[in-house]
């Protein structure tokens, strides 16, 4: 697909709405959808003419390479409405060259990054009523990709289709977390998929959360894959801590996403006159600090649950519990009062991350 096929993106307008069916007071997170959504093919080594079309099923046979050999990637993103009453998309050149990472780690066709902004635009723009205007509302975007070649063979697929799909989301935690140190099952290995935000990466994830669950705990906090020794990330998200007077937060490695939360946060945390530092952290100084109140706040980064706050991290069957956890005046409070007056508009964009539709 070239520039000037983008130039115009059909679209197919849904003849019924959903938009009354959403209870607005309460945005569960993933629940609705909205009307419409884009989708755009690749075959002959080429991706074809993108389109706008009613939200609904895709038709996929059986054999499809995606139910069966894991090719499958996706992004999540999100739109805002400032306070002044327009819309835009945060951070969209970060999240797209996490994307094009991501697709040459699965050996995947990545979309043009004309085809990525332009389509996400003339999405947004067509939903933009379903961009929610209450404080922690946002348009939930999720810009995904799939394998669709028809064979039960173990291959990289000659055909994919392209997506994006919105729903209307509000707080993802509604109050601080509890978390368990992960000394047992993996998240990722080094030379692995870590790094890549594929679907394998959290489908294998979800056992050991679940049995964390069953313990009373929300999440759990990763160690490395191969002494257990390092935290490496906080269930879906970035894991953060406050070390003295310090934000530290694991180096970026090849098992460890590259979070756009994660980057804008250490980006404001410095110009919040914060020292911050990108190094290991081991389970043994996280234990000894939450021991000695060292380590006095932790939270979780990502676009979903933005900044979640982590009461009480067990570790080896003991519990211990943070002495502030998200309350007012904390970094971790300070910290997502910055990011969201950047959204929200209610503090000029001096980074250039909003993009405005």
């Amino acid at each position: 697909m070239d520039t000037e096929t983008l130039s115009y993106i059909p679209v197919r307008r849904a003849y019924d709405t959903r938009f009354y069916e959403v209870d607005w007071d309460n945005l569960e997170a993933g629940r609705y959808t909205t009307d419409h959504m884009l989708i755009c093919d690749y075959s002959g080594g080429q991706w074809q003419q993108a389109e706008i079309v009613p939200f609904g099923p895709f038709s996929l046979p059986p054999t499809a390479l995606v139910f069966h050999y894991g090719q499958t990637i996706f992004e999540g993103m999100k739109a805002f409405r400032t306070v002044d009453d327009r819309v835009h998309i945060f951070r969209v050149d970060k999240h797209y060259e996490r994307l094009v990472r991501t697709a040459e780690r699965m050996s995947m066709p990545v979309v043009s990054p004309e085809l990525f902004h332009e389509g996400l635009r003339r999405l947004v723009e067509l939903e933009k009523n379903w961009v929610p205007a209450q404080a922690g509302g946002a348009l939930y975007l999720r810009p995904f990709q799939i394998a669709t070649d028809a064979r039960l063979s173990v291959k990289v697929s000659d055909t994919y289709r392209f997506a994006i799909v919105c729903s209307p989301t509000g707080s993802y935690f509604s109050r601080p977390v509890r978390v368990k140190v992960e000394r047992s099952y993996v998240r990722a290995a080094r030379g692995g998929t870590g790094y890549a935000k594929c679907g394998g990466n959290y489908g294998g994830a979800l056992y050991p959360t679940e049995l964390a669950r069953a313990e009373g705990y929300d999440q759990v906090l990763w160690t490395d894959g191969r002494d257990h020794e390092y935290i490496e990330e906080s269930g879906m998200m970035n894991v953060f801590l406050v070390i003295g007077n310090s934000l530290v937060t694991p180096p970026l490695t090849d098992t460890i996403l590259d979070g756009v939360t994660r980057d804008s946060l250490l980006v404001l945390g410095a110009d919040l006159g914060l020292r911050v530092e990108e190094r290991p952290i081991s389970v043994e100084e996280l234990r000894d600090g939450l021991k000695s109140r060292w380590v006095s706040e932790a939270f979780g980064a990502g676009t979903a649950a933005v900044v979640s706050p982590i009461r009480a991290i067990g570790i080896d069957g003991e519990d211990y519990t943070l002495p502030v956890a998200g309350d007012l005046g904390s970094i971790t409070c300070r910290l997502k009062n910055a990011l969201d007056d950047v959204r929200y508009g209610r503090q000029p964009d001096t980074y250039g991350w909003n993009n405005f539709i």
